[in-house]
C-alpha cells in the first residue's frame, strides 16, 4: 500500500516538475560564452587580416564586458537591421568564384560579410573591437555559418543576417565553435560550452 502510494506521488510530482523546468530561462551561466584555448582560425579570416592588417593586430588583456547604455542598444539594433537589409544575399562562390571569401560587402554578401560590416560600423561608433567578435557556429541542419558577438555586461549577444532581432546567444539555434580572442583580433578560441545553448534555445 505504502509503495503503490510513493509510486503515484512520483508520477505526480513528475507530471507537474517537468511542463515547469521547460518554462525556466536559461540558467545565469550561459549569459556569456566560455571560451578555452587559442585554436585554428579560418582560412577566410586569415586571408582577410592579410589585407586588413590593422584590424587583426589588435592585442591586450581581457577587460570587463561594457555596460551597453539604452542608446547603445538601440544603435546596435539599427546597424543590424540596417546592414541586414543593404545587400543581397549570395554564397562566395557566387560572389567571388571560390569558397571562403572574407570582405566587406558591396552589392552582394555572405554571412561572414553581413557580420565584418557589422563589426566595422560598430567600431565606427564607439564600440570597441575586442567586444566586436567574428563566431563560426553550426546551423541545425549542419551547415557553416558566420555571426558577430557582441560582448556586453549582460552576456553575449549575437547579430545575425539571418535574423533581424539581436538575441542572447544562448536563444540562437546554433551550436558555437569558436570565436575571436578578445584579447587578440588576430587569434581564435574554442568555445567550450558551445552545446548548452541548445538547452536555452528550446522553444
Amino acid at each position: 500500500m505504502m509503495r503503490a502510494l510513493q509510486a503515484r506521488l512520483a508520477v505526480i510530482l513528475v507530471s507537474v516538475l517537468v511542463p515547469v523546468s521547460a518554462a525556466v530561462p536559461a540558467p545565469r551561466s550561459l549569459n556569456s560564452m566560455v571560451t578555452g584555448a587559442v585554436t585554428s582560425q579560418p582560412i577566410g579570416h586569415y586571408e582577410f587580416c592579410q589585407k586588413y592588417q590593422s584590424e587583426c593586430s589588435i592585442r591586450g588583456r581581457s577587460a570587463p564586458a561594457p555596460k551597453i547604455s539604452a542608446k547603445g542598444w538601440a544603435l546596435v539594433r539599427q546597424v543590424n537591421r540596417s546592414v541586414n537589409g543593404r545587400f543581397f544575399a549570395k554564397t562566395d562562390k557566387e560572389i567571388y568564384g571560390r569558397e571562403e571569401v572574407w570582405a566587406y560587402p558591396t552589392n552582394f554578401a555572405d554571412c561572414e560579410d553581413y557580420a565584418l560590416e557589422k563589426r566595422k560600423e560598430l567600431a565606427a561608433r564607439g564600440f570597441a573591437l575586442s567586444d566586436l567578435l567574428m563566431t563560426v557556429v553550426r546551423k541545425p541542419d549542419g551547415e557553416g555559418h558566420a555571426v558577430l558577438t557582441l560582448r556586453t555586461s549582460d552576456g553575449d549577444f549575437i547579430l545575425d543576417n539571418l535574423d533581424n532581432e539581436v538575441k542572447p546567444w544562448h536563444q540562437t539555434p546554433y551550436t558555437f565553435l569558436k570565436r575571436q580572442a578578445s584579447f587578440n583580433t588576430g587569434r581564435w578560441v574554442t568555445i567550450e560550452n558551445g552545446r548548452d545553448v541548445l538547452v536555452g534555445a528550446l522553444r
